[in-house]
């Protein structure tokens, strides 16, 4: 709230006219959704996270500038923004609009601590959605095997995994800091890999495999993780150091 009071509108629609058209119907202000972006790595909050404070806290309604019955969006669109500033090359614009904001309004001093680095921004934000994605779809699994199952589901799944995913991942609270997102990232693709591998081990059921959820969280392993030398490491997958995975269909289990 204070944000609003003290620098009013921060972000203009004009500022990323190159990156939206100027025909069809009216879209989101991206104005708008550049201070939700800005709010949402403050309070370290993934999209969907960030989607539902829009639509349920008034203070987030009154930084945007929103009337307390406005609807929200859905979450989906935040990642297409991010898409729109990266392809137009337009992260940093909106970033240096609110440095230069603070620094009119002498909140900003010289040599002070800052993180002005849009790039930074950009990944907090991303690496806390592949964790609410793989989190999710590890939690998917558990439930589709649990409900189909049972039997097998309490012989074969760990107690404390149970306790670990039982609630929907963005009610969590995730870790700020990248050294505590990788960490948990790994604890959740060492679950996962612990997962498929009692799934596709020769004692299972053979029709598990085939449950669409463990179909999904299997493709989805291959696609966001790598094992390291011997296979004990789980390595949440960076395309510039392990590459792509081999190909979309994947007949080889990640266990």
């Amino acid at each position: 709230m204070r944000v609003r009071d003290e620098l009013g509108e921060v972000f203009t629609d004009g500022a990323f006219v190159d990156a939206f058209g100027v025909r069809g119907r009216p879209g989101i202000s991206p104005g708008q959704l550049a201070m939700v972006t800005v709010l949402q790595f403050a309070e370290n909050l993934t999209d969907r996270q960030a989607a539902d404070a829009v639509r349920g806290r008034i203070d987030w309604k009154y930084c945007l500038g929103l009337v307390l019955t406005d609807p929200g969006f859905d979450f989906s669109v935040l990642s297409q923004f991010r898409t729109r500033l990266v392809t137009h090359d337009l992260q940093g614009v909106a970033f240096q609009t609110l440095l230069d904001r603070l620094v009119e309004q002498g909140l900003v001093k010289a040599r002070g601590r800052l993180r002005t680095d849009a790039t930074y921004v950009m990944a907090a934000v991303r690496d806390l959605n592949r964790l609410e994605m793989v989190g999710e779809t590890l939690r998917a699994a558990l439930e589709a095997l649990t409900v189909a199952a049972p039997r097998w589901a309490a012989e074969h799944v760990d107690a404390a995994m149970v306790r670990r995913y039982g609630a929907r991942i963005d009610e969590w609270r995730l870790p700020k800091d990248q050294p505590g997102r990788r960490k948990l990232a790994a604890q959740v693709g060492t679950d996962g890999y612990q997962l498929l591998a009692a799934v596709f081990d020769g004692q299972a059921p053979p029709w598990l495999g085939e449950i669409s959820a463990v179909e999904v969280l299997r493709q989805v392993w291959i696609q966001q993780y790598v094992r390291g030398e011997a296979g004990r490491e789980v390595i949440w997958r960076d395309a510039d150091i392990d590459g792509e995975p081999a190909g979309q269909n994947q007949d080889h289990l990640p266990v």
